[in-house]
């Protein structure tokens, strides 16, 4: 299950009590994303060419809308609030514009990158007990071990979390913390924050091509 990339930092096949709980879900009832789409971040960027990584907490937990990649939706599928908080961020810091579907973002070294991997339908943080938090942290403690710049988006408490673990680098990085994107939360300070402006100043002052955050 695990993209062939990855192997050297997760090893082949996920942890057994975990896997077994994650078949198991998908027999009985319904979960996000599709599970051939479960590892699509991981299988978009691979490890050398990660130089942002946007964290979230689990996917979108309504139909049609998870498809393997934190924020993001697919074309056609129904526009959460969260995601229009961040694009409405990217217009006002960058005056760029950019659909639902992230996968562009992916493909330029951006990991879009939850915390948990899997949700049931209508229940959010509903497998956070599953064991996911175990692999995402290896995935991010191998990251911290990369020589390229790399930054760091921590939105929300939940992301800050893992503050201590993508830290831990001597190489160069930078970390962005701000309130999370939702409703709730948005105009406590996620408004204004500008980290799309950063990432690049930072990347660009590592001698790194900037990530073309428009469509």
């Amino acid at each position: 299950m695990i993209p062939v990339a990855w192997q050297d930092i997760l090893g082949k096949t996920l942890p057994k009590e975990l896997e077994t709980r994650v078949l198991s879900a998908y027999e009985t009832a319904v979960v996000y994303p599709p599970k051939e789409q479960i590892f699509s971040a991981l299988s978009l960027t691979k490890p050398q060419d990660v130089r942002v990584v946007i964290l979230g907490q689990d996917p979108y937990h309504g139909a049609g809308q998870a498809h393997g990649l934190a924020f993001s939706v697919p074309v056609g599928a129904k526009f959460p609030p969260s995601l229009r908080n961040i694009l409405k961020e990217l217009e006002d810091d960058l005056h760029l514009t950019h659909g639902c579907d992230l996968t562009h973002w992916a493909t330029q070294g951006v990991l879009l990158l939850n915390t948990v991997l899997t949700v049931e339908e209508g229940k959010p943080t509903s497998h956070e007990h599953f064991g996911w938090q175990e692999v995402t942290d290896t995935i991010l403690r191998g990251l911290s071990s990369m020589p390229q710049p790399m930054a760091f988006i921590l939105w929300g408490a939940h992301a800050q979390k893992k503050r201590e673990i993508v830290a831990n680098s001597e190489y160069p990085r930078l970390i962005l913390e701000s309130p999370h994107p939702s409703p709730l939360s948005s105009y406590r300070g996620f408004f204004g924050s500008k980290p799309f402006s950063k990432v690049n100043d930072f990347l660009q002052k590592h001698g790194e091509t900037p990530i073309l955050w428009g469509e």
